[in-house]
């Protein structure tokens, strides 16, 4: 009786929300739903003062419906209630985060391979200019790359390299922050796909320009390699890519799942950035035996453009559609009654409505029916938190490879080998640690079908660890002696790969489901300024102590993480926005008979 009654419930759910428009009187019912399944005569009933207005009743989290039987064992195999629209389709149709992690995972690869050798030839370019700039006839005394002491290894150069690392940040960062919340609040409503492939040719573009800058310097100047930044950022940049990947598994596993399905995502990106630079180290080093420095690096971008490609035809060709057409629809729909609701296009204040950069995060601190106080600070204390682990964490990265070379001397294959170190242990924490402990606190089967349900002290938990470990990670970056100790702090911030994903995973169990999407593309907004800001901030500061205490901006960075602890404890559990646009569970679901 019971599973009847529940399929019955989310057949009748999934038409109301595709064909027919909310009822004024339904909203209000839907606030405090029943978990009595009423009969024919009374299933619009309720109780007296159960529905009211005052937002703070928002606070108790109403009891989420298990959708699942009770007469058999399903579980985790279930699939969400918004999956059966493909149904009807053949496996290889169905979407999966299986169809997009093999070939994300080679994304990544591309992307971690060329990290430390596009760092290393851009302080070689910079270099080569720098003397250049020196002789007054445009004519180093010898290059770079010639045999001998390496003339670049002295703090002008390592200033100078960390300038032109802020300005690419700039470049990218400024433009990702103004594409990344119209990528992600279009793929709301156009798919996933399409963006992702617009996503990646914005990377393989760039990647042509620094190989042109590096294999012909006199013809491209150096600071072409800037234009390719300005390329990755019109595309939205990697911050786009990890937030439609993201977006992608929303659409295609429950809730309370999406910390692991995150979690894998995560993985092959750290996969790749570990991978990707030990392999292009080694490959530099053997080539080398046979050719230049300079064509030896340029090899590898060869390799990461065809990579690229392969995933572009990967989308095109093998790869799902998460969003269904009548999903795509329906949020079309919403949007325009959004635009409408705005007013005429002609009117000045529209327009500057529309042009405003920061609109899209309006997410962050939702009004209006369904919300309260409590989840407007839950979102904004988790993206002040997931800006500072995500955003402000990886635009240090380039003064962390900078400070090696400087500090360690470190050239590609010993850089590679560390970043290989730390995003290989980040790997193990995300594929082994993160999903055996999500087994052992929820249980095999513990994850329900619910749309939304706030986060929960598990996750809450699992943030405040991994910030922990981060702030340790960093603040032993401030004083390792050696590069022994350089590494081992961080395996240290390693730990705290676990936290971007449950991060990701607390904020989207927030919003509904039509709304991740927006809110992704909000915090890929928040991720961009934060490496508009974040470089902007540690590479002037490496730059002005590069020949003092190097060490300031590890300490600086420690600190930030010491404040997104802090954040993380005022986060309560168990609320969400609820969506007003859903039909209510207490209405007769045998009315349309």
């Amino acid at each position: 009786m019971a599973e009847n009654t529940d399929a019955a419930f989310v057949n009748d759910n999934d038409l109301d929300r595709t064909f027919r428009p909310r009822s004024k009187s339904s909203r209000s019912n839907s606030r405090v739903p029943l978990l009595i399944h009423s009969k024919p005569g009374n299933s619009g009933a309720s109780s007296p003062g159960l529905d009211t207005d005052d937002e703070n009743t928002r606070l108790l989290n109403p009891t989420p419906i298990d959708y699942r039987s009770s007469d058999n064992n399903a579980g985790e195999n279930e699939e969400p209630e918004w999956y059966r629209e493909f149904e009807g389709l053949p496996w290889w149709k169905r979407p999966s985060i299986y169809w997009l992690l093999p070939p994300f995972l080679l994304f990544t690869i591309a992307f971690g391979g060329v990290v430390v050798p596009k760092i290393n030839l851009i302080m070689d370019l910079v270099c080569e200019e720098y003397y250049a700039s020196l002789d007054g006839n445009g004519d180093p005394i010898s290059g770079p790359m010639d045999p001998g002491t390496d003339r670049c290894q002295n703090d002008a150069v390592s200033s100078r390299s960390s300038l032109f690392l802020l300005y690419g940040s700039l470049c990218s960062g400024i433009l990702t922050a103004i594409i990344s919340p119209k990528l992600g609040a279009l793929s709301d409503r156009f798919g996933r796909k399409t963006f992702m492939i617009l996503n990646t040719s914005g990377a393989l573009f760039g990647e042509v320009l620094t190989i042109l800058a590096a294999k012909f310097p006199e013809t491209v100047h150096v600071n072409w390699i800037l234009v390719g930044y300005a390329f990755e950022g019109l595309s939205g940049s990697f911050t786009v890519g990890m937030a439609l990947a993201h977006s992608y598994a929303s659409d295609c596993v429950t809730p309370q799942k999406r910390s692991v399905a995150f979690a894998y995502f995560h993985a092959a990106l750290f996969s790749g950035i570990a991978v990707g630079p030990i392999v292009a180290g080694y490959i530099i080093q053997a080539r080398m035996k046979y050719t230049s420095k300079i064509d030896a690096v340029i090899f590898i971008f060869y390799l990461a453009l065809a990579a690229h490609g392969l995933f572009i035809a990967f989308l095109v060709l093998c790869i799902p559609e998460s969003l269904s057409k009548s999903r795509q629809e329906a949020a079309r729909e919403k949007h325009r009654e959004e635009m409408e609701r705005l007013g005429p296009a002609s009117d000045w204040i529209n327009q500057l409505r529309h042009i405003n950069l920061f609109r899209p995060l309006k997410i962050l601190w939702p009004t209006g029916p369904g919300s309260s106080s409590a989840v407007r600070w839950n979102l904004l204390l988790l993206a002040a938190t997931d800006t500072i682990m995500s955003g402000v964490a990886m635009g240090a990265m380039g003064v962390i490879l900078v400070y090696m070379r400087r500090q360690f001397d470190w050239q590609s294959l010993e850089s590679g080998r560390f970043v290989s170190i730390v995003n290989g242990c980040r790997v193990v924490a995300l594929l082994g640690f993160l999903p055996l402990l999500t087994c052992l606190v929820r249980g095999k089967n513990g994850a329900m079908k619910q749309r939304q349900s706030g986060t929960d002290l598990f996750d809450l938990s699992i943030i405040r660890a991994a910030i922990f470990f981060d702030t340790l990670g960093y603040i032993g970056y401030a004083l390792a002696p050696s590069g022994v100790f350089f590494t081992l702090s961080g395996v240290i911030t390693a730990v705290g790969g676990i936290g971007p994903p449950a991060l990701g995973a607390a904020l989207t169990k927030h919003v509904p489901n039509d709304k991740v999407g927006q809110l992704l593309g909000a915090t890929g907004l928040l991720h961009a300024i934060a490496r508009v800001v974040g470089p902007t901030i540690f590479n002037g500061i490496y730059s002005a102590t590069a020949a003092g205490y190097r060490q300031t901006v590890f300490v600086i960075l420690a600190s930030l993480f010491g404040l997104a602890f802090l954040c993380s404890w005022f986060v309560r559990p168990h609320v969400y926005l609820e969506d007003d646009t859903e039909p209510s569970p207490t209405r007769d679901c045998s009315a349309d008979a």
